[in-house]
């Protein structure tokens, strides 16, 4: 919901959180295939899942929670692993607690998928309302033509989250399955649109 310039130069007054999200989206991390037939597909499976995630909202939503115990699990045995490589006995304490942390954190997601989502849902919401609040107030504080841009982000950003608030927790039956569907379709679009590596333009 962050305002950036077409060619993902941060807009002034905007939080950290949206610059770095125009420069992702100006500048995708990861390449798109050079076969424009690969291209073409990946970007097809990427637009049916987000059809899919969309018509189920609540189906993808409790999909990614499980996928997000899964790697706090997964995070947690690292954690776990690399214990003995920390020097001090303080250091090792907190490699403990955080693995402990992960561990408890991602168990809890996977035993109780449905609860945890709502949840989620619930901490989004709140996420959403301060970071639009937040650019409200880089809006009254700044200034240039932008500050409109900002503004505008602001109030969405800020009123998308107060209906997460307000409508949870039905909310959690659709908001993050949703939003993840809406992702994967910009996803899509940024495959096909998105340069191919220089080299490599077999058919």
């Amino acid at each position: 919901m962050d305002c950036y310039s077409p060619m993902g130069d941060p807009t002034p007054g905007a939080s950290p959180t949206a610059t770095v999200r125009a420069q992702s989206f100006a500048h995708p991390p990861v390449s798109a295939p050079a076969s424009p037939k690969l291209r073409w597909i990946t970007a097809a499976l990427l637009l049916v899942a987000a059809l899919l995630a969309i018509a189920l909202p609540f189906v993808s939503s409790t999909l990614l929670t499980i996928a997000l115990g899964g790697v706090a699990i997964a995070a947690g045995i690292s954690q776990l692993l690399r214990l003995t490589s920390v020097e001090g006995k303080r250091g090792k304490v907190f490699r403990g607690l955080s693995a402990v942390l992960y561990l408890v954190g991602g168990i809890s997601l996977l035993a109780f998928p449905i609860q945890s989502t709502l949840s989620l849902t619930l901490f989004l919401g709140f996420l959403l309302a301060i970071e639009g609040v937040m650019e409200l107030a880089a809006a009254a504080a700044g200034g240039g033509p932008t500050r409109w841009l900002v503004l505008a982000d602001g109030i969405v950003t800020a009123v998308l989250g107060g209906l997460l608030i307000v409508e949870w927790p039905l909310s959690g039956t659709w908001a993050i399955g949703t939003m993840f569907g809406i992702g994967l379709g910009f996803s899509a679009v940024n495959m096909l649109t998105a340069p191919a590596p220089e080299g490599n333009t077999q058919a």
